[in-house]
């Protein structure tokens, strides 16, 4: 096999002596690209943020920005990575020689302060300024003030919020963002958007008594977890990485799922949507487009644009958190899991999967290949998350509501919640008071009163269970608000 190497900024360079743990974050700086930064080590801050070659959603390439204090380097063997001294124009004896257009942007309108965050955030904006439907969105925006998180230029807002700053100020960072046209014809990023991203290499990286492997296919996977059944299994390792930062996990065997094909697929049938659990959020989010309401609200709640360019389904679910945003989500849209392992595959209802605080039904040696969700949809939805921070917090209450109300009376109603219970849950009792009354205010407070009561809420550093059982109850008041007008008409 291939020794393992990685492309950055046009070089490419072996990974090896690093550790198979080895973040990419450390491994850039031990190579002296001391740009990109260390800041929370969690994902949260982004001054870590890089471009990576991924498959793209409207061209063959996406620059997708990633925190690289999350990401181990032997995820990346072969691809191709830009870090913040790669954007600018540089000679053949690698002096730069001008700065990128969204490095003269940050510059000239007062953008950076200390300059800590700086490189992170350039990178971020470079991501958003590459997008290939950036412009588009611009030319059907008719001012800038249409769209509060959008520029007049289509720039998206959502694209920095993984990104902190603590002295320079937010405005002039937008004021940045807002500014950048659009890339030049002989621009080589923009370019290289046309051709395909390095395939996922095949990867068997071992050092220091530890190994990461990638496997080549499903089969070939659920095969290694049966032989290893202690590997750790990552994705978008969002979560694993913390484990690694924070506690200083280590294991002998890391399995890496994410460049899976069969685990990359979105299909629309007839009667139901499968999402593969290797699809990032931001994949979904734009290759469905809308086109499932409920998903469209989660997804600009869920964290940050920098996890969302790695986080999965698979990932969330996988890790059995009662505070996930996503399973209540999918737990109002009654998806199903499939999962697979080297026996075949076992489709199980999301509502049936959770058996314990972080405990569910997967087997040893079980993946989630892909999420189903049911059609036709639901017409009534709603995705309620109680925070302290508009975004990129951690959820005190999610709350997803799914109903289908005919002439004034609930049909059908699915409630999924987070944040109450060792599992996320199904509010059932509140489900079945709903169905077959009308949707009044007599019949919304009566049930709002059995939703508070709903799971087994606990007092921490986010919330009093008092104030999380509140807030169920209020959650159904405000989608009574927010709807009413809308069912009557």
């Amino acid at each position: 096999m291939v020794a393992a190497r990685i492309t950055v900024n046009g070089k490419e360079t072996p990974i090896a002596p690093a550790a198979p743990h080895t973040t990419v974050l450390d491994f850039l700086r031990d190579r002296g690209l001391t740009g990109t930064k260390e800041g929370c080590a969690e994902g949260e801050c982004g001054a870590c943020s890089i471009l990576v070659a991924r498959p793209g959603v409207k061209k063959p390439t996406d620059w997708v920005a990633v925190n690289a204090c999350l990401v181990p380097v032997a995820s990346l063997d072969g691809q191709e990575v830009i870090t913040s001294e790669g954007l600018a124009t540089v000679d053949e004896s690698g002096t730069p020689t001008a700065l990128h257009p969204v490095q003269e942007e940050m510059a000239v309108r007062g953008g950076s302060q200390c300059g800590y965050c700086t490189p992170g955030f350039i990178c971020s904006m470079a991501s958003e300024y590459y997008r290939p439907d950036r412009c588009a969105h611009a030319e059907s925006s008719d001012t800038a003030e249409a769209d509060a998180e959008h520029g007049p230029n289509g720039f998206d807002l959502h694209s920095l919020s993984g990104n902190l700053c603590r002295c320079t100020g937010y405005r002039p960072i937008r004021d940045a963002a807002y500014a950048v046209g659009s890339p030049a014809e002989d621009d080589v990023l923009a370019q290289r958007r046309d051709q395909a991203p390095p395939e996922p290499a095949a990867t068997a990286y071992e050092q220091d008594d530890s190994v990461f492997l990638r496997p080549g296919s499903l089969a070939e996977a659920t095969q290694l977890l049966r032989d290893r059944p202690e590997a750790v299994v990552v994705s978008g390792s969002t979560d694993w990485g913390v484990e690694v930062n924070i506690r200083s996990r280590r294991a002998e065997c890391v399995v890496a799922v994410d460049r899976l094909p069969e685990l990359r697929e979105l299909r629309v049938e007839s009667d139901h949507i499968e999402i593969g659990a290797a699809l990032t959020l931001t994949e979904i989010e734009r290759r469905l487009d809308g086109s499932v309401p409920l998903l469209a609200e989660l997804f600009p709640q869920f964290a940050s644009r920098l996890i969302r360019n790695s986080a999965t389904f698979g990932g969330n679910l996988g890790t059995g958190s009662p505070i996930g945003d996503s399973p209540p989500v999918l737990l109002a849209l009654e998806a199903s899991l499939v999962l697979a392992d080297a026996d075949g595959e076992r489709e199980v209802p999301l509502a049936d999967y959770f058996t314990g605080y972080r405990q569910s039904v997967r087997r040893p040696g079980e993946l989630i290949r892909a999420v189903r969700v049911p059609l036709p949809l639901s017409p009534v939805t709603a995705f309620h998350k109680i925070a302290k921070r508009r975004f990129d917090d951690i959820s005190s209450v999610a709350v997803a509501f799914a109903l289908d109300i005919e002439d004034g009376i609930v049909r059908k109603a699915r409630i999924g919640l987070g944040g109450v219970a060792a599992t996320p849950i199904r509010a059932l009792a509140t489900e079945a008071l709903l169905e077959g009354l009308p949707w009044t205010a007599q019949t919304v407070e009566a049930a709002a009163e059995v939703l508070k009561a709903q799971g087994t809420p606990m007092s921490d550093h986010r919330a009093s269970a008092g104030y999380r059982s509140a807030m169920l109850g209020q959650s159904l008041l405000k989608l009574y608000a927010e709807t009413t007008e809308a069912v009557s008409s």
